[in-house]
C-alpha cells in the first residue's frame, strides 16, 4: 500500500509499505477519507501531541474508511462495514483511568500519532476503536467524527443552557461545529467573531444570529445591535493569545469562557485576576474526546450535524506536506488515499 510517511524534521515521504497481519482483536480499514488537523500540522512543525510522536509514523488520526479484513476475535465488525476510528486508547487501569478521567490516561497511545495513522491506503486500528457509520454519511463527514468528538467534550462543559446566549470566537472548522452543537442544545443567540467575510454566510445558515467582524467592527457594539444583551458563554476556537483574551474581556458576568483553540506549547495569555475576579468568570479547558465519540457518531447519523460543508479541499498523499506547510484557513482539507 502507499503511505504518507512521517520522518520528523518536516519531512514527509510517500512510500510503499508492506501491510502486516492482524492481531486478533484488530480490523484493517480501507482509508476513504483522513482529515487534516491542527495536532498534524502541530507534529509537522516540532511540536507535541496530546501524547508522544515518535517518527517514523504515518500521521492522521481523523479516519473513516471501509472494512477490508478482521481479526480472528472480532464480533462486532464484518468487512464492508463503513466505519470512523476513535484515535485515542486509554489504558483503563491506571489512576486517572479508575476516576473516570480517561482523557488523563498516563498510558494513552493514539493512532497517527503512537501508531500508523489514516494518510495511508489501509490502516489497522482495534476494534474498539472504530464506530459504524450510516450508507447516508459520506466519508469525509465520517472521518471529521473525531473533531465532531473533541469539540462535544469541549462542548459539554461549556455549561451552556436553554436560553443561553453564546459567543464563539473563530469562523473555522471547529468554530462551526461549535456553533450548531448551541444551536442544537437551546442555545437563544448565538453570535460568531470571524475576520474572513466569506465564512460569514455559512455560520449565518448553520443558525449564527449575529457574525461580526473584529477587525473593522466593533464586537460589542455588533452583539448589543444584534440583541445579545449578556454573553453567558464564550467559546474560542482560533487558539491565539490575542483572542483568548478577548474571550475573557467579552464575557459577561458570571460566564463560562472555554478556551478550546489549541495554541503552542510557547504562546502566553495576559490574564487580570482582578477582571476574573470581578465578573466571577469560569475560565475552562478541553482536552481530547473522552468518550465523546459514539455520541458524536450518533449525532451524524442522525443528521443533526452538518460536516461535509465545511470540507473546502480534498486533495492525494502527494499534496498532504504542501498542505501541512501552508495550512488552509479556508476550512477543513481531506485527504484521499
Amino acid at each position: 500500500m502507499r503511505a504518507a510517511v512521517f520522518y520528523g524534521n518536516k519531512e514527509i515521504r510517500v512510500e510503499d509499505r508492506a501491510v502486516r497481519p492482524l492481531k486478533p482483536d484488530e480490523i484493517l480499514i480501507d482509508v476513504k477519507a483522513a482529515g487534516i488537523c491542527g495536532t498534524d500540522i502541530h507534529l509537522y512543525n516540532g511540536f507535541g501531541g496530546a501524547t508522544d510522536c515518535e517518527p517514523p509514523i504515518v500521521l492522521g488520526h481523523e479516519l473513516a474508511g471501509v472494512v477490508s479484513q478482521v481479526g480472528s476475535a472480532v464480533k462486532n465488525f464484518k468487512i464492508g462495514d463503513r466505519v470512523c476510528v476513535d484515535p485515542n486508547v486509554m489504558c483503563g487501569g491506571c489512576e486517572m483511568c479508575r476516576k473516570g478521567d480517561v482523557q488523563f490516561c498516563e498510558n494513552m497511545y493514539a493512532t497517527g500519532v503512537n501508531y500508523d495513522g489514516g494518510f495511508e491506503e489501509q490502516c489497522i486500528v482495534l476494534e474498539k476503536q472504530a464506530f459504524l457509520l450510516s450508507d447516508s454519511v459520506s466519508f469525509e463527514a465520517g472521518a471529521m467524527c473525531e473533531p465532531l468528538a473533541c469539540a462535544l467534550h469541549g462542548f459539554d462543559i461549556s455549561n451552556v443552557k436553554l436560553g443561553s446566549q453564546v459567543l464563539i470566537i473563530g469562523g473555522g472548522t471547529i468554530g462551526m461545529i461549535m456553533l450548531q452543537l448551541c444551536k442544537n442544545a437551546g442555545a437563544a443567540r448565538i453570535a460568531v467573531s470571524e475576520p474572513d467575510i466569506s465564512k460569514h454566510a455559512l455560520a449565518l445558515d448553520l443558525g449564527a444570529d449575529c457574525v461580526t467582524d473584529p477587525i473593522h467592527q466593533d464586537v460589542e457594539q455588533a452583539l448589543k445591535d444584534a440583541g445579545v444583551t449578556h454573553l453567558d458563554v464564550v467559546i474560542e476556537c482560533v487558539g491565539r493569545p490575542g483572542t483568548m483574551e478577548d474571550a475573557v474581556r467579552l464575557a459577561g458576568r458570571g460566564a463560562t469562557v472555554m478556551l478550546f483553540g489549541l495554541g503552542t506549547s510557547e504562546d502566553v495569555m495576559k490574564l487580570a485576576p482582578f477582571e476574573l475576579f470581578r465578573k466571577e468568570l469560569t475560565i475552562k479547558t478541553s482536552y481530547v474526546n473522552p468518550l465523546t465519540q459514539g455520541r458524536s457518531v450518533a449525532l451524524l447519523n442522525a443528521g443533526m450535524i452538518e460536516l461535509d460543508r465545511l470540507v473546502v479541499e480534498i486533495i492525494p498523499l502527494e499534496k498532504l506536506e504542501a498542505a501541512l506547510q501552508a495550512p488552509s484557513q479556508a476550512g477543513k482539507v481531506i485527504v484521499r488515499p
